[in-house]
């Protein structure tokens, strides 16, 4: 099958496979749990709101009645929340292949998490940095198990300030604070897939070009544009599918859109800006992270 034009028939049967995706009651995530399970995984739909999430499987199975989906709840906004669902996950399950990290919160008001983070650096990075560190273990344990990142072609205006991450001294950029939290999903894919090197686990990261999702609420002006530029969600979760499943995927890998300024087009290998390959930010970034989520990397 062609690559230059890569589609969810580049996926194999995924059988067997378990696969988490947060963030999957609407927008790519979505469209990412309903592939997967199309392919015969067994999706978890880890949100926020079990409603929505419910309506997300009611809907999935009302269009392929074979799909395996349990809905869990997660609100990466609140640690206590992420220790609670790798509990129940853990308890429920032993294998984890596919921990897709898609969940995500774009240019709201300024707000902090229940643990005192702005609400986008807290969400987008460190609540995945927490969920993520919490299953290594059962990732491990998986074979052939993979990591997936989303970021955005937004961490092209991020540039963590390590001394006022939650906007406490500056007047607060939403778009700017959305940059930094997606530069830091590139940091934290480069430290992981070094860290994990040498172990059984796969980290890539995706992004997803200009698809048109809820995620874009706050912005009038964008979902104006929606309209001319947009991918359609299905298109815009590729990349992501891509990063899953790519057999020719290595350690660390970034793809996005094939098109023009990457935002839109099919699923290929693209690189980061060169702030983003900052492997002293990356480190530095890793180690602050472990000290305000109090999560430590675990595997020997």
């Amino acid at each position: 099958m062609s690559k230059s034009k890569w589609t969810e028939k580049n996926i194999p049967n995924q059988s067997g496979k378990i696969a988490i995706v947060t963030g999957s009651s609407s927008g790519i995530g979505y469209e990412t749990a309903k592939v997967l399970a199309k392919k015969n995984a067994k999706v978890i739909i880890a949100v926020r709101n079990i409603e929505k999430g419910s309506k997300a499987k009611s809907k999935i199975i009302s269009e392929n009645s074979d799909a395996e989906l349990d809905v869990m709840k997660l609100d990466l906004a609140d640690l206590d929340s992420v220790k609670s669902f790798v509990k129940d996950f853990k308890s429920k399950y032993t294998q984890l292949n596919l921990l897709i990290n898609n969940a995500g919160v774009m240019i709201p008001p300024y707000s902090k998490t229940k643990d005192g983070f702005e609400l986008q650096f807290g969400t987008n990075h460190l609540g995945h940095f927490a969920l993520t560190l919490e299953l290594l273990d059962l990732i491990e344990k998986t074979k052939d198990a993979r990591i997936v990142n989303v970021s955005s072609g937004a961490h092209k205006y991020g540039k963590i300030n390590f001394e006022d991450l939650n906007w406490e001294e500056r007047d607060y950029k939403a778009w700017k604070a959305y940059g930094d939290s997606k530069i830091a999903n590139l940091y934290f894919t480069k430290e992981l897939a070094e860290k994990v090197a040498d172990k059984n686990i796969q980290v890539t990261a995706s992004h997803p070009g200009w698809t048109a999702t809820e995620l874009q609420r706050h912005s009038g002006f964008i979902e104006f544009l929606n309209n001319i530029f947009a991918m359609p969600q299905q298109q815009g979760a590729l990349t992501t599918l891509r990063a899953a499943v790519d057999s020719d995927a290595k350690n660390g890998d970034y793809f996005g859109p094939n098109g023009w300024q990457e935002w839109r087009g099919y699923p290929v290998k693209v690189e980061p800006n060169n702030l983003a390959k900052d492997q002293k930010i990356a480190k530095q970034l890793w180690d602050v992270s472990e000290e305000l989520t109090g999560i430590k990397f675990n595997l020997n």
